[in-house]
């Protein structure tokens, strides 16, 4: 028995439409909606009276999917925003780009925010985090050498 791929990843997200532009303006391409409740979701994701929409982004190459998840109840009570990048859990998704100023320039136009500094690593990487809508962080990373 063994792991066949990793399918997706999930991020819980509280506006869908702004999370879904942010993963388009990164490059990813919108992929299917759609809405889910009942006993079938309670059971799985452990809580009751789940009403979610949801919608998964594709990457270029076809080989991995965010899945953007947005729960309209039950509710959820708890400020998750300025949670900083040592925070146990995931806290945050990597893609590689080819043109890393073009990528932030377009992720900051749109209302995106640097986390910390561009950086070059070693000659080898020019790396950095960007924090998107719902506290989303992504390591955006442009091979140099």
């Amino acid at each position: 028995m063994a792991i066949e791929r990793m399918d997706h990843v999930g991020v819980v997200v509280d506006d869908l439409d702004a999370a879904k532009e942010f993963f388009v303006q990164l490059g990813l391409e919108p992929g299917g909606a759609e809405s889910v409740e009942g006993g079938w979701v309670d059971r799985i994701v452990g809580l009751d009276g789940v009403h979610s929409e949801l919608v998964f982004m594709q990457m270029p190459d076809g080989h991995g999917r965010v899945e953007l998840v947005k729960f309209h109840a039950p509710p959820y009570e708890g400020n998750h925003l300025d949670a900083p990048s040592n925070k146990p859990g995931i806290r945050h998704l990597s893609f590689a780009v080819d043109d890393l100023d073009a990528v932030v320039a377009r992720l900051r136009a749109w209302g995106a925010e640097l986390v910390g500094d561009v950086e070059n690593y070693e000659n080898v990487y020019r790396l950095c985090y960007v924090r998107g809508p719902a506290a989303i962080i992504v390591e955006l990373a442009e091979r140099i050498g």
